[in-house]
């Protein structure tokens, strides 16, 4: 999609500029008009060549956030903004932050505003919310302040990240190592024991012959059953990168007995901490909800989210707009449409934030307790079948001798 970078003007006099991503220039032009009465001047920028493997490197939350505390502690003390990208730059160890730092200095040398070349050099890489925070703390200009809540939204991002994933570790190790104990006792004993009843002429029980069936059909075709699970694990990761793909794969994870609710308490933790932070840092509500929708980590509430956008665009309240969302907590709408009512809506979100942070950290738990013992149940029970069908037959024979 091409970036327009954009000079425009707001009724009370204040000049203000930055960078839109837009299907056409009318459309980056509409987009502009949200937040300015007049538009100065608006160009497209050229495409950025990616360098080689950017596309397959990861922000760093627990980085970016030390990143955004040294911003603040550094423009508290006073230091210009060039010198200040010039020393954080110096102490980046992550390189994807570095080369992008780099960059940015050299566009502020040349005349641009901070958050206008992040936008630009970050593109697709840094977070909308960041982007947007800092061109609000560049309005109203407290850019050290900014940063500030910066470092604490991404430092509770990636704590709720870390415990939303470390429910999954545990659990995905066990079933690896299942599924390498029954890969050996399929790809090397049941064959050998197979040998040696078919030298027998055993009258075989229905469960051997099974087992043995299974470990004839996976010796013969292992290889061809291993590439078609390849080949759909890669279409169901393309089908995700589609926009309805990835809603679709997204409604099926909030439908997982276990790992749904923990999906959706993450997802609202996602978005009361977005929208907490981009309206405490001055974002206008209807910049902050788009931008808090894309920050949800789950496309089919991201999808909800952003088809309130329009009403609220229309002059409804974001409470009411938010009931037309079916899968959000409840909860998080009730208090949302309490706290627009009583001019607290920023205080009420931050307080739900933590709420479901809370929530996470319990699910997480109980997550585990439920996953662990379930696997390990299962993985016992298939190897107990595999191994009776084996011993089966020989306690036959030996009651015959």
């Amino acid at each position: 999609m091409p970036t327009y970078h954009y000079e425009a003007l707001r009724q009370s006099g204040e000049k203000g500029e930055g960078v839109v991503e837009a299907a056409s220039r009318d459309a980056a032009v509409a987009q502009i008009r949200r937040s300015y009465e007049v538009v100065l001047s608006i160009k497209e920028l050229p495409a950025r060549r990616e360098q080689p493997f950017t596309h397959f490197q990861r922000l760093n939350l627990k980085v970016f956030a030390l990143m955004c505390r040294q911003f603040s502690i550094i423009l508290k003390a006073g230091l210009p903004l060039v010198q200040t990208v010039d020393l954080v730059a110096s102490q980046m160890t992550d390189r994807l932050l570095r080369r992008i730092l780099t960059e940015v200095s050299e566009d502020i040398a040349g005349g641009w505003s901070l958050s206008a070349s992040f936008a630009r050099r970050g593109q697709n890489r840094l977070p909308q919310a960041f982007l947007e925070t800092l061109r609000s703390g560049e309005e109203s200009g407290d850019l050290a302040q900014s940063f500030a809540r910066l470092s604490t939204y991404y430092e509770r991002m990636n704590r709720t990240h870390a415990k939303a994933v470390s429910a999954l570790v545990y659990p995905a190790f066990l079933l690896v190592v299942a599924a390498v104990v029954i890969v050996i006792i399929m790809a090397y004993a049941v064959p050998t024991f197979s040998a040696t009843f078919a030298s027998l002429d055993l009258e075989l029980p229905l469960a051997t012959r099974m087992v043995i069936a299974v470990s004839d059909f996976f010796g013969r075709y292992g290889w061809l059953v291993a590439g078609v699970i390849a080949a759909l694990v890669v279409l169901i990761r393309l089908y995700g990168r589609t926009r309805d793909g990835a809603a679709q794969l997204g409604k099926l994870r909030l439908a997982l007995p276990i790992l749904g609710p923990l999906a959706l308490m993450t997802s609202a933790s996602q978005f009361a901490h977005t929208m907490s932070a981009m309206l405490t840092a001055g974002t206008p509500i209807l910049r902050a909800l788009e931008t808090s929708a894309r920050a949800v980590g789950n496309a089919y509430l991201s999808r909800q989210i952003r088809e309130a956008v329009p009403g609220v665009e229309a002059g409804g309240s974001l409470g009411e707009c938010l009931r037309r969302c079916p899968d959000l907590p409840p909860m998080l709408v009730q208090m949302t449409a309490m706290g627009e009512t009583t001019g607290t809506l920023e205080s009420t979100l931050e307080i739900q934030a933590e709420y479901y942070d809370n929530e996470v950290d319990t699910l997480t738990a109980r997550a585990l307790s439920l996953l662990e013992p379930i696997v390990i149940c299962l993985m016992a029970v298939i190897v107990l079948v595999i191994l009776l069908s084996i011993y089966l037959p020989l306690f036959s024979m030996y009651a015959a001798i």
